[in-house]
Order: C-alpha cells, then sequence, then structure tokens
C-alpha cells in the first residue's frame, strides 16, 4: 500500500465507521503512526477494515494501538446525527478525534472529499483512502473494532434488534424488529425505517 505522506513526519490518518448503520454513533479514529512501523504492519496485513474479518481487525487494532504514537475516538451521537445529520456528524466525529490527540499532527490525512470543518491542523483528503494509505487504514481498523465493541455492549439491553449480528445496520431481522418493537433511544430518528411510533 503506497502512503503518501511526502516529507511530513507526523502525519495523523482519519477515517469513521458507521454511517450507514440505523443504530448508534457515527464513530471515527484519529491515527499517528511512527514511519518505522509502516513496513511491520503492512506485512501484517492493514488494510481497509471492510475487507477483514472480525477477528482480523481485532487482532490488528491491538497491534495499531501498541505501536501508535497517539490514537484517540471520537465519535457523534444518534441525537446529533438527528439535530445535524449523518453527514455533518461524520465530519463532527473526525474532527473531534483529531482535537483530542495528545500529539499534534503537522498533516491530517482524511478518508473522503470532505474536508473536516474549522481544523487547526493541515489536512488532505482521500477518496478511498483506506484503500491508499496506511495510516488511514490503520484508523479504519480502529474506528471500526471500537463501535463494533461498543454495539455489542448494547445489545444486552436491546436484545430484539440482534444488534450482535448486525453492529446496527439496516437488515432484514433488524428492519422487522423496528416494525414490531420500534425504535430504542440509541436509534438514529431521522433514517426513514426508524421512523416508527412505537418506543421500548
Amino acid at each position: 500500500m503506497p502512503e503518501l505522506l511526502g516529507g511530513w513526519e507526523v502525519v495523523a490518518g482519519v477515517d469513521e465507521v458507521g454511517r450507514g448503520a440505523l443504530f448508534g454513533p457515527v464513530v471515527a479514529a484519529a491515527v499517528i503512526l511512527p514511519k518505522s512501523a509502516f513496513a511491520e504492519l503492512s506485512a501484517a496485513g492493514v488494510r481497509d477494515s471492510k475487507q477483514l474479518s472480525s477477528y482480523r481487525r481485532a487482532k490488528l487494532a491491538s497491534q495499531i494501538q501498541a505501536i501508535a504514537l497517539d490514537w484517540k475516538i471520537g465519535y457523534a451521537s444518534n441525537q446529533e446525527i438527528d439535530q445535524i445529520n449523518i453527514f455533518h456528524a461524520s465530519l463532527l466525529a473526525m474532527k473531534r478525534a483529531v482535537i483530542k490527540l495528545n500529539i499534534q499532527p503537522e498533516l491530517c490525512l482524511v478518508d473522503g472529499k470532505w474536508q473536516l470543518p474549522d481544523l487547526p491542523i493541515p489536512q488532505q483528503n482521500l477518496v478511498k483512502g483506506d484503500e491508499k494509505s496506511l495510516v488511514i487504514a490503520a484508523a479504519s481498523i480502529v474506528a471500526k473494532v471500537w463501535r463494533d465493541d461498543l454495539i455489542i455492549r448494547l445489545a444486552a439491553k436491546y436484545p430484539a434488534y440482534n444488534l450482535t449480528a448486525n453492529k446496527g445496520y439496516g437488515t432484514a431481522h433488524h428492519l422487522l424488529a423496528l416494525q414490531q418493537h420500534g425504535p430504542s433511544r440509541f436509534h438514529r430518528r431521522s433514517f426513514s425505517p426508524c421512523r416508527v411510533d412505537i418506543k421500548l
């Protein structure tokens, strides 16, 4: 995987997960890796989190977090998603992750084509960045594992929706459960499948 760092030394990769889910927050990670770790993580199989099994993601997330110079999670809640829409909430989650970093990066490589608003750090956008940049792929893995773990913890409180299996996405079982039981307080009411009157 080519790394587009140029002459920058301290670069944060930034990515988000959970945009299309019906339940829970949209979650972002910002990850700063030492350049010396790129070969090791590439050989370990770090790539777009969607191409990895949950087992591989969890193993790689632990490895990334152990090696990273710094990493942080940011998220926007389902209530914020309903207030400002999923597009703006995704950018907000990514900005929050960057702002929480203890080490200030010289540059943020941000997955997608949209700049993070009012970020006081230079940023560069990469469409399909998790396929092109190891540091963005690392962020996608960390964010995905963190969000999946959160949804699994919440699943115990809301067993009707089969969240352990669907991670909050709109599977047939999840959509049927919404019709039968209505949304929980963690569902995104602005998403059309969640606009039903019953409430758990």
